[in-house]
Order: C-alpha cells, then sequence, then structure tokens
C-alpha cells in the first residue's frame, strides 16, 4: 500500500512538471519569434527586451540569441558576456565560439579572437572557418610557418577553393618555400584567371630567380 501511494505521488509531479515545461517551452517560441520579427526590423532593442523577459541563465540558447542581438545592437561587452555563458554551458559546442568571435573581432581583441579559434580546433580540427582565420591571424602577424600549416590544411580539403590557395601561395613565399609558392600561385590563376595577386606573386619568384640563380656570367647555376 506505501509502495502504490509513492508512485501516485511521483505520477501526480510528473503530471504537474509536464504542463510547467510545456509552458516554458511556448514562452521560448513566442519570445524567440517575436525577437525573430523585431531582428527583422533593425529593432534590436525590442529583440533584445524579448528575450530578457524569459531569459533563464542557465538556458544555451537564449544566451547565444541575447550574444547575437548585442552583437548587432554593438553592444560588444553584453554580447561577449552572454556568448561566454553559452560556451560555459556547452563546453563542446563550437557555435557558441564561433559567435563570440564576431564582437571579439568588433573590438578587435586578436588574442581572445585567436583563443576561440585554438578552442574550436580542439574540438574539430578540420574545421576549415577556423583553420583559415587563425590562419589569416598568423599571416598578418607574420608567422608565416604557422600561417602555411593552417592554410596547407583548408587546400588540402578544398583545392580549389581560392582564398585559401592564393594565402597558402604567399605563406610559401614569405617562409621562402618558392617552388611551392609558383605552383600554388599558378593553381590559383587556373582557379581565377589572370588573377592580379597571384600574377603579382609569380612577379616576385621570378624577380628571385633572377636575382639569386644566376652566376655572374649570365649562366644558371
Amino acid at each position: 500500500m506505501e509502495t502504490l501511494k509513492k508512485l501516485l505521488i511521483v505520477a501526480a509531479i510528473i503530471l504537474i512538471a509536464i504542463p510547467l515545461e510545456a509552458q516554458n517551452i511556448n514562452e521560448l517560441q513566442s519570445a524567440f519569434s517575436k525577437s525573430y520579427i523585431a531582428e527583422n526590423q533593425n529593432n534590436y532593442s525590442t529583440a533584445i527586451n524579448e528575450m530578457k523577459a524569459i531569459y533563464q541563465a542557465d538556458n544555451y540558447i537564449s544566451n547565444v540569441r541575447l550574444g547575437w542581438l548585442n552583437y548587432l545592437a554593438k553592444q560588444y561587452g553584453e554580447s561577449i558576456s552572454y556568448y561566454k555563458k553559452a560556451i560555459s554551458l556547452k563546453p563542446y559546442a563550437i557555435e557558441a565560439k564561433f559567435g563570440c568571435i564576431k564582437p571579439l573581432s568588433a573590438v578587435e581583441n586578436w588574442e581572445k579572437v585567436k583563443e576561440q579559434y585554438l578552442e574550436i580546433l580542439k574540438i574539430d580540427p578540420l574545421n576549415t572557418t577556423a583553420n583559415y582565420w587563425l590562419g589569416v591571424i598568423f599571416y598578418n602577424r607574420k608567422d608565416y610557418k604557422s600561417a602555411t600549416n593552417l592554410f596547407e590544411k583548408v587546400v588540402n580539403l578544398y583545392p580549389l577553393d581560392y582564398d585559401s590557395v592564393i594565402m597558402l601561395a604567399w605563406s610559401k613565399l614569405y617562409n621562402n618555400s618558392h617552388a611551392d609558392a609558383k605552383i600554388l600561385f599558378q593553381q590559383a590563376m587556373i582557379i581565377r584567371p589572370n588573377d592580379t595577386s597571384a600574377v603579382t606573386g609569380l612577379q616576385q619568384i621570378s624577380k628571385w630567380l633572377d636575382d639569386n640563380l644566376k652566376a655572374p656570367n649570365g649562366i644558371k647555376r
């Protein structure tokens, strides 16, 4: 008899919890819907307020949504804060990390941007977006060896991706891998005929060859 009473109590708790859970889902759906409408009208403050009305700190999707809306509203500090909360809730989800990169880039905190890309690559080592843009960061810092390693991953996966091929070509050139750079510049010109960047790269290689691979009498070594 005692066991039956316990089962009835548990069943009653479950029945109470189900409509409450359904209500929370309905509230979320309604808030998201209203925030989408406001976002489409570029009314970001209203969209933010719609989400804040049902905000719970332990809700991943609400934090991501508020991170995005605050980024659109150019409230970058708030955006970063919400994205960080989302990241802490789901450490293996990369979407919040990509989201956080946007406001960090807006405030030009490149070291923190780099950290997010590295965290993404720990989870997804072949992620082409993270490899490419982290490569760009290293390239801009003139760390051509690190940039080469990252761009190579992308080009191995997407040999016809012009942006990755041309960045790898320049990284190879500045890393003194002239033969590889020449092949890549030629590949870039197949993808994008008469490409100015590739033409410039090939001209630099030709000049380097003229300056370094000819003996004083003009005979090639």
